[in-house]
């Protein structure tokens, strides 16, 4: 498999420059505002965890991962543009488990281990065409939707706990960051079907969305227990 073969996976590619696909490119830099809004918050905090700092880091690295992807458009650019979004959904699910959740770190670790094995089966189960790749990324969508409903549970049952209003205040954060992810993922998958009608596609709002979705995923963990 030849890494610089040349990938034309989205609507606004139609040539092998560099600049081939400049919507999708420039947009990765609100992955960098992102991670930086999220950078200036975090030091605005008197606990610092190392944890929230990672990912903030990873939010960065996605984006310039991303940018290479769509001025390279090679498979080793795509793979610079889909390893780091998997090791912050990954991390990003440990972190739930164990922060909000409350479990172990062991038992959290058990936990991704055996969502990164169902995500990668549905990987491998689903043809690339079905839904644009998009189907790639329902089990992160169903992760989204699952937590903060599992925050709302354990925050009814927790009765004058103090610790209540901040549960509802994550699970509110990250059901947000649920509808704009499902959004996005819409603007993903039609990216192609829109060609003849919108010739940039629509891939560049999913940047835009997602650089919104981990903003908020990032400030819901550095204001986590702050």
């Amino acid at each position: 498999m030849d890494p610089w073969q040349k990938l034309f996976h989205y609507c606004e590619r139609t040539s092998s420059a560099f600049w081939a696909e400049p919507l999708n490119a420039t947009t990765n830099a609100a992955f960098l505002l992102a991670s930086g809004a999220a950078f200036l918050l975090w030091l605005k905090q008197d606990a610092r965890d190392k944890a929230s700092l990672l990912l903030i880091i990873v939010a960065a690295i996605t984006g310039a991962g991303s940018f290479l992807f769509h001025t390279f458009a090679t498979r080793w650019a795509m793979l610079a543009d889909v390893i780091p979004i998997a090791i912050f959904i990954y991390a990003y699910f440990l972190l739930s488990l164990v922060r909000y959740i409350g479990l172990q770190l062991p038992t959290g670790l058990v936990g991704t281990a055996a969502f990164a094995a169902f995500s990668f089966g549905i990987e491998a189960a689903v043809p690339r065409w079905f839904l644009n790749g998009s189907a790639a990324y329902l089990p992160a969508l169903m992760a989204l939707a699952g937590v903060p409903a599992v925050l709302v549970l354990r925050a009814q049952k927790a009765g004058d706990d103090m610790e209540r209003p901040q549960r509802m205040a994550t699970a509110r954060m990250l059901a947000v960051s649920c509808v704009i992810f499902a959004a996005s993922l819409c603007f993903r998958t039609i990216d192609r079907e829109v060609c003849q009608h919108v010739p940039a596609g629509t891939h560049f709002l999913w940047h835009l969305l997602n650089a919104l979705v981990l903003y908020l995923l990032l400030r819901a963990a550095i204001l986590w227990r702050s």
